[in-house]
């Protein structure tokens, strides 16, 4: 009985030493979206085990707390604060700085706003001043660089974070409207549905004059010092591949293990 409770905490010694390693060893693929990521088998977990750098959360405002959830949350679900921002913060603290132990590439949390933009982004803002810490912010005309990046999309309180000398968010710009030059300063992303610019599904190649519209809205973003993001793309390996070749940053996608899997494999080719 005494040799096989031993064996029992060697064999579990084993996989959390394991579990460790793994977690040391984990490739920080900077193109990687997570999709709304709650909705994921381990929210967060998944993401950070397969090395995304940009993980996507909804959010409604209720009862004065930051619900999680993809519809309006009629039962009990976490908060951003529980789900998101305290995991993100331990892992700052384990790792003495940054998210990943073997990268110190800030992720960007995207937090999509449901409901109210102003009202929600009142309880938002001081949430966010408790991880301050370790938030990206604009202060008094400068960005400073930290370990995580907020940036706000869905319903956007511009107004609001417009007036502020001090804020710990930035925006997701309509990519859209990026001939506008909105400043960079606020606006650190730019985004748009798929179909808004591609029709293209993967099969055959890409139609040169889409392929040439894509082109020109990565550049005029990459000249603002603005990432792009297309969402709702087809989820396979071409059209992946032809985003990428395009410019644009971040892949969108709900499969986390296969993007892990072909970014892992596109960068051996690479090198």
């Amino acid at each position: 009985m005494h040799d096989l409770k031993q064996l029992k905490i060697i064999i579990i010694s084993f996989f959390v030493l394991n579990v460790q390693l793994l977690s040391a060893q984990t490739k920080v693929l900077s193109n990687a979206h997570s999709h709304n990521d709650y909705k994921q088998k381990h929210p967060l977990t998944d993401a950070l085990n397969n090395g995304f750098s940009s993980i996507e959360v909804d959010v409604f405002l209720k009862n004065n707390k930051l619900i999680v959830s993809h519809i309006y949350p009629f039962f009990k679900k976490g908060t951003l604060e529980t789900l998101y921002l305290k995991a993100l913060q331990d892992s700052t603290i384990k790792h003495q700085g940054p998210v990943y132990a073997t990268n110190n590439l800030p992720i960007i949390l995207l937090v999509d706003i449901k409901t109210d933009a102003a009202k929600t982004y009142l309880l938002l803002e001081s949430t966010l001043e408790k991880y301050r810490s370790i938030l990206t912010s604009y202060e008094n005309g400068k960005i400073i660089q930290r370990s995580v990046t907020v940036i706000i999309t869905g319903n956007k309180p511009l107004d609001e974070m417009k007036k502020e000398v001090i804020r710990f968010a930035f925006i997701d710009e309509n990519l859209l409207n990026i001939e506008n030059k909105n400043s960079s300063e606020i606006y650190l992303m730019a985004s748009t549905k798929y179909s808004n610019l591609l029709k293209w599904n993967g099969k055959g190649k890409i139609p040169e004059q889409e392929k040439q519209k894509l082109l020109q809205f990565v550049s005029l973003a990459h000249q603002q010092g603005k990432k792009i993001r297309l969402w709702a793309s087809p989820e396979n390996k071409n059209v992946w591949k032809e985003l990428l070749n395009c410019g644009v940053d971040y892949i969108n996608t709900d499969k986390l293990k296969e993007l892990h899997d072909f970014l892992i494999s596109r960068k051996t080719e690479t090198n």
